[in-house]
């Protein structure tokens, strides 16, 4: 059986029998990867500490076949983590914070919403390890860190709000109102009965979020941060279609 070597991050792991643990990575030339660890919560794993939640690892793993399905059109069942070494410990340096750990878990949860198995995902990839190294950082609040995580996701899945335009007839903004199932700013023509009307400052904030403009982001105020991180996440879920499970324990003060 072929082994096989690659940069990951752990996303979710959950138990497996009596000392082992199913691990859910995102690789970065693999894409989504599903892998049992042997006996890595026991004391004595060599290597059980680094397939916690958001750890940077540089894995090597072992593909198996279901049983019963052994040749070339074999269906795969779970790889085998046969060696890890860590790139950064980003998870175990976040724990003990609650406002950035929640922050964490929403980023891993959508990375591994975003992604399919054994499909690569480069580009989320790099921006999973980004967001989670600023989080160790720490120069940018942990809530401003998620939601362009998010909003940058959402681009990169095809997602991306409109910000600037109209998101049914493409007229040039800024517009005062904005619909989560119209795809983002509206102006008042094509404007659906219900639509929000956020402040400007917190849709010019989203966009700063999108296209990295830090200085913008961080000069922003409090009231638009709530406002910017709500379209975010009721854009998300919407094309999600339902709710991320993390995302109502995120430490927004």
């Amino acid at each position: 059986m072929p082994l096989y070597r690659d940069e990951a991050v752990v996303l979710r792991v959950h138990k497996l029998g009596e000392a082992d643990r199913i691990v859910t990575l995102l690789t970065r030339r693999h894409g989504r990867v599903r892998a049992v660890g042997k006996g890595v919560r026991r004391t004595t794993s060599r290597f059980g500490a680094r397939l916690e939640p958001g750890s940077h690892i540089d894995v090597q793993l072992h593909t198996r076949l279901a049983e019963g399905q052994q040749g070339p059109g074999g269906q795969r069942g779970l790889d085998l983590v046969t060696q890890t070494e860590s790139l950064g410990a980003y998870g175990a340096q976040l724990a003990t914070d609650y406002t950035r750990w929640t922050a964490v878990s929403a980023i891993c949860e959508t990375a591994e919403r975003l992604t399919e198995e054994g499909e690569p995902a480069l580009r989320l990839f790099l921006l999973l390890v980004g967001a989670l190294r600023a989080l160790v950082e720490g120069t940018h609040p942990s809530g401003l860190v998620l939601d362009a995580f998010l909003i940058r996701a959402m681009s990169n899945a095809g997602w991306e709000p409109a910000l600037t335009e109209c998101a049914k007839c493409s007229a040039p903004g800024p517009h005062t109102a904005f619909n989560v199932a119209a795809g983002g700013a509206v102006c008042e023509n094509c404007r659906p009965t219900g639509s929000a009307r956020p402040q400007r400052d917190s849709v010019d904030l989203m966009a700063a979020l999108l296209h990295g403009d830090w200085a913008r982001a961080d000069g922003s105020d409090d009231t638009s941060r709530r406002e910017a991180s709500g379209l975010v996440a009721a854009h998300l879920q919407w094309h999600l279609e339902r709710g991320l499970r993390s995302l109502p324990f995120v430490d927004r003060v």
